[in-house]
Order: C-alpha cells, then sequence, then structure tokens
C-alpha cells in the first residue's frame, strides 16, 4: 500500500481545482488549446505580472479577473487563492512565461493546496529549460537545473566547485548583466567546457552561442547580449583510457 507523503490530504471532493497552466515564453502562438480552455473556464487566473498575462488573454479575446500573485506578495495572496478554492471555484496558476514553479512562484502555493486536499492538475507546456537542451547539442540523458545562480560571486564559485566531478549537464537561467562573470566563475572553476547560451528563445531573434568560456569572453566584448538566458554547461567528460 501506497502512503500519502504527509504534505497532502484526501482531495476533498467540494473544492474546486487549481490548474497549473504552462505558458509560452515568447512566441505566443505556442499556447495550446487545452490551456486556453482551462484559462476560458476557471473563476480567476492567479498570474505573475498581470500585464504579461493579459497580452496573452488580449490575443485570444479571453476576458476573466486577473489576481497579481508574484514572489512579495505569495504569502498574502494564498489564503485568498485557497479561499476561492475551497468555495469550490477553479484557480488557473500562470507565471510571466513558462512553467509555474520552475524557478517562478507557485511553490508555496501548490504546497498549501495539497495541505489542504485541494486537486493539482498540471497543463504541461514550454519551458526555457528543456527548450534549451533540446537544440543544445548537450547530452540530454542527464542534466541538473539549477535555475538563478546566487547573486554572490563567492557562492556560485563555491556551488560550480562541487559540480567539477559532475557528469550531467548544467542548466542555469541568468539575466545578460552577470553573464561575463559567471563565465569567468566557470572557467576558472570547471574550465573550458562546452558552453551553450540560449536567447530570445521562440521569438523572431532567437539565438544559440556555442562555445567555451575563452571563446564567449572574446565574443560578449564585440557583442554584449541582452535580455534573460538559459545557459548549459557540458557535464564533466569521462577519458578514454588509451593501452
Amino acid at each position: 500500500m501506497i502512503k500519502k507523503n504527509n504534505l497532502e490530504k484526501p482531495i476533498h471532493k467540494t473544492s474546486g481545482k487549481l490548474y497549473i497552466v504552462a505558458t509560452p515564453i515568447g512566441n505566443l502562438d505556442d499556447m495550446s488549446f487545452r490551456a486556453l480552455k482551462i484559462l476560458e473556464d476557471v473563476f480567476v487566473i492567479a498570474c505573475e505580472d498581470t500585464r504579461q498575462t493579459i497580452k496573452i488573454l488580449n490575443k485570444y479575446n479571453i476576458k476573466k479577473r486577473l489576481l497579481s500573485y508574484f514572489h512579495p506578495k505569495e504569502k498574502k495572496r494564498i489564503p485568498m487563492i485557497i479561499g476561492f478554492l475551497l468555495q469550490g471555484k477553479d484557480v488557473a496558476l500562470v507565471s510571466d512565461a513558462g512553467t509555474p514553479g520552475i524557478a517562478d512562484p507557485g511553490f508555496p502555493l501548490i504546497k498549501e493546496a495539497l495541505a489542504q486536499g485541494i486537486k493539482i492538475i498540471p497543463i504541461p507546456g514550454p519551458s526555457a529549460l528543456t527548450t534549451a537542451l533540446s537544440a543544445s547539442g548537450l547530452p540530454t540523458h542527464r542534466f541538473i537545473f539549477f535555475g538563478f545562480p546566487s547573486p554572490k560571486k563567492e557562492a556560485s564559485r563555491k556551488s560550480l566547485e562541487s559540480l567539477k566531478e559532475e557528469s550531467a549537464t548544467l542548466i542555469f537561467y541568468l539575466p545578460s548583466r552577470k553573464l561575463s562573470s559567471f563565465l569567468k566563475i566557470i572557467q576558472e572553476t570547471l574550465g573550458e567546457r562546452r558552453i551553450v547560451i540560449a536567447r530570445e528563445l521562440t521569438k523572431i531573434h532567437e539565438e544559440f552561442i556555442r562555445g567555451n568560456p575563452t571563446d564567449l569572453l572574446k565574443t560578449l566584448e564585440k557583442k554584449p547580449l541582452r535580455g534573460e538566458l538559459t545557459l548549459l554547461v557540458e557535464g564533466r567528460q569521462k577519458k578514454s583510457l588509451r593501452p
């Protein structure tokens, strides 16, 4: 017999459902039919930034109540959202782009919903990390996602030092202003490994930049990048044994 996690109560039969809805990471045409139907049907949409979500709703002629749900407001909004759900009203959770809860707001709400016996239904769709990985040319059979690295250089350095022997592809989200400094830390800790920088994914100016830290740092001196990036680092490669 499989035991339930102690954070999860039996499903509350009269409560609404919490839908975790993935939204486009750039190109709004990537919105799925199922996701659009959910957004049309729910009582309210909890979103990271109403200004971003309204772009999707306007494109697909959906009129729905929006509730702002971003990091500083998460704790304040959770009781209200749980209240709607316990009243039998369905709620959709979306982030600005991609899949909620993946380096985006969502986890505290999902955790509390489970504790209240509310059914969670994921609506799959775009995610920058899998989109970047699929076209990176780096090994995909095993990877580790770290989200945004620590803003403190020494903490980032220690984190990368601990990954020297890791064979999995390493994936980070990174603001472009931090790219050069982070590449230097990679160079100092992991050496000249293959790196892929994915920028503007699914948009008109989508770009994949590949090279080792030395090459990439030279490229950035000539052409700085803008926006948020997905950065992939090759894992440690085993050296072949020669007779």
